[in-house]
């Protein structure tokens, strides 16, 4: 396998993230405005809205479990199974457990309040939540408490890591040939062909059977789609050979991306529509994320302090971001304001809200785990290794 450069950053893969994370915020506000379900909603659906929000919806959460998987790949050379499951644990199952307890439950007190008429004080809703003895019903169907609403992405992704280490014994010294098997595996324009193949699959066989839940025990469909993207990132992070092609594919898997969202939205959603909707699905999914990982390749490849602050704020930002969503939407909604001003205050006041948690959290140290950030002393230390080693890079 072709070797990347020593470093246990790679620049692109952490502007996508955070570019990932953005354009996941302003989905959610989305969510507060197109016809789809959502915990609440604006009085004033907007229909055309619909489109914009397909750009991104087949790929985005796709493309965050591939980023990190490929993150996961350069955590596992530098720790034990054992200190890998131990750190992973560390960093996402605090802010799981606090989200549950304390981030998430406004989601769910607003949600009853528009659509079942809850009346009931904040302190006997939220002794109900934490006891699951609500029996709230929404459209016929128990709403589950307590439950991770979005942080949905954090418990899979923790279950992912701690499968993954508790496999790495067994693959350490086969590791480097699974990594050398799949980059010969999808070498060229099979780069663009097999994971299609993979995700048009999944798509025609699991999705209707196991429609999405997230609700981790019976979710078939998305466990196939989120653990194969996680490890498909874990087995390339490394391989200069596939970045290589992603960088030459940019071009062609941007025009078929483009194609076959068109595809899509004219004619591939409509019922009946056999194969032609997965198919089209899965074109746009995998192709809009070579896109993406190789243009960051080839054009973001400079870190610094701009980077440095984002990597470490989209955590704490995709925590609090929609509770705020839910939260000011309900309340934005009854002041009868143009909705367009209400949409643009909605997405400023949910970007300044992330902002100045991030800031307050990443100053209190007892906050800092609690919204994935490592103890000030140990981030401190990681900092000074990274400039150290951008120091040496430099200098070669």
């Amino acid at each position: 396998m072709s070797a990347s450069p020593a470093s246990d950053r790679r620049p692109d893969l952490d502007w996508i993230r955070v570019g990932a994370f953005f354009l996941l915020i302003l989905y959610h506000v989305g969510m507060f405005y197109v016809p789809w379900d959502f915990h609440v909603k604006s009085p004033h659906p907007v229909a055309a809205l619909e489109p914009l929000m397909l750009i991104t919806n087949p790929w985005r959460l796709t493309l965050l479990f591939f980023v990190s998987g490929a993150a996961t790949r350069f955590m596992a050379d530098k720790a034990s199974a054992g200190a890998l499951a131990r750190a992973r644990t560390a960093r996402l199952l605090p802010p799981l457990v606090f989200a549950v307890l304390v981030i998430v439950p406004p989601q769910t007190y607003y949600e009853i309040v528009e659509k079942l008429g809850y009346s009931g004080s904040v302190a006997d809703f939220y002794l109900k939540y934490v006891t699951a003895s609500g029996h709230w019903r929404v459209d016929g169907a128990p709403l589950i408490t307590p439950t991770y609403n979005h942080m949905w992405f954090v418990a899979y992704l923790f279950v992912y890591t701690l499968l993954l280490a508790a496999l790495l014994p067994l693959l350490r010294g086969r590791l480097g040939m699974m990594e050398r098997g799949v980059e010969r595996a999808l070498s060229g324009w099979r780069l663009l062909l097999l994971p299609f193949a993979v995700l048009a699959a999944i798509r025609i066989l699991l999705l209707p059977a196991f429609p999405i839940t997230h609700a981790l025990i019976d979710d078939w469909y998305n466990h196939a789609l989120s653990l194969s993207a996680f490890l498909l990132g874990f087995l390339t992070a490394k391989s200069a050979a596939v970045k290589a092609d992603l960088i030459r594919l940019r071009w062609p898997a941007l025009a078929i991306a483009v194609a076959s969202y068109l595809a899509y939205v004219l004619g591939g959603r409509a019922p009946g529509g056999g194969l032609l909707g997965p198919v089209v699905y899965a074109a746009d999914q995998w192709c809009a994320i070579v896109a993406i990982l190789g243009f960051g390749a080839r054009h973001l490849t400079r870190g610094g302090p701009v980077l440095t602050y984002l990597t470490l704020g989209v955590f704490p930002f995709y925590i609090i971001h929609q509770t705020f969503i839910v939260v000011a939407g309900h309340h934005l909604a009854r002041l009868g304001l143009p909705q367009g001003l209400e949409a643009a205050i909605l997405v400023a006041g949910t970007f300044a809200t992330c902002f100045l948690t991030y800031e307050i959290v990443r100053r209190v140290a007892i906050l800092r785990p609690l919204f994935g950030l490592k103890p000030q002393r140990e981030q401190t230390e990681i900092r000074n290794r990274a400039e150290i080693a951008r120091g040496h890079a430099s200098g070669q």
